[in-house]
Order: structure tokens, then C-alpha cells, then sequence
């Protein structure tokens, strides 16, 4: 995979792979959660039910595994590897989260890449890129941005 303009320094990524994965993919399939689980279609969560999937953040040394289960996705331990791995550095998955950068040309490009299930991967492309989400702003998760909330939600109730 080409690397992408940006990349976490070798030694913070050799750091960040000694964190035991799951407490992660928890982490994630919760973002997820809160981002996806209520704007998926029946047809889609159908497909995705079973299927374990997993998104590798090559320069952190990251991999975050989960499924479709029910009504959400949930994290597993895909110990035996998963159906679709979706890999990129983390600067381009926060490029893609921002909307700032197209997953098409990440691809094309070879600093996005997807192996296992075609189909799968497809839909679950297709399916990101036809859902209207809110652009990531990075400012908002400031430590103190998410103080404030915090307090004036407290000041509110």
C-alpha cells in the first residue's frame, strides 16, 4: 500500500499496538453505533449479519473487529480473520470520516484496501456512501469542547 501524506511515527505506532485489541474495537462499534446502527436498512443489516469485519489502522498497528448483531454492531475477537478487512493509515480514515477525501480515490491510489468478501466490501462502501452523516469535526473533540458540553448539559438538567 502506497502510505498516505501523513503518517503516525513508527514508535507511537510500535506503543499503540501493545493495547490489547478488544477494549478498542468496543470503543469503535460504540462511535459506530451512535454514527450508523439507526440509518442502516433492513436489506443491509440483513447482509451484514454474520459476517465479521474488521478495520485495520496499518500505522497505528490497529485492528478494530465487529459484526452486525441484532440491532447494532457489537465488537468480537475475530481470532480466525474476518469476512472483509478494510485497512488505511488513521490519517486517511479521519480524511474519509471528514469527508475530505473520496474512498474511491484512497483505493485507486493504494492507500486504501480491502480484502476478503468483494461484495461485501461494495456494500458496505455503497452503503457509507449513500448515508447522509454528519462531517467529523476533529475541534469538537477538543478535551475542552467536550467539557463544556458536558457542564452545560449538567447546568441544563
Amino acid at each position: 500500500m502506497q502510505s498516505s501524506p501523513f503518517l503516525l511515527p513508527r514508535p507511537l505506532g510500535d506503543l499503540l499496538a501493545k493495547l490489547p485489541a478488544y477494549p478498542g474495537s468496543l470503543l469503535f462499534v460504540t462511535a459506530l453505533n451512535v454514527a450508523l446502527s439507526r440509518q442502516l436498512s433492513a436489506d443491509v443489516t440483513q447482509l451484514l449479519v454474520g459476517k465479521k469485519l474488521r478495520l485495520r489502522v496499518t500505522d497505528a498497528q490497529w485492528a478494530f473487529d465487529f459484526e452486525w448483531r441484532g440491532q447494532r454492531f457489537v465488537a468480537t475477537q475475530n481470532t480466525a480473520g474476518a469476512d472483509l478487512t478494510i485497512s488505511a493509515s488513521a490519517y486517511d480514515f479521519v480524511l474519509l470520516a471528514r469527508r475530505q477525501e473520496d474512498p474511491d480515490t484512497l483505493f485507486f491510489s493504494r492507500r486504501l484496501s480491502m480484502e476478503g468478501d468483494t461484495e461485501l466490501g461494495l456494500l458496505v462502501k455503497n452503503t457509507i456512501d449513500a448515508i447522509e452523516l454528519p462531517v467529523l469535526d476533529l475541534e469538537s473533540l477538543k478535551p475542552l469542547q467536550v467539557l463544556a458540553r458536558v457542564r452545560q448539559r449538567l447546568v441544563h438538567h
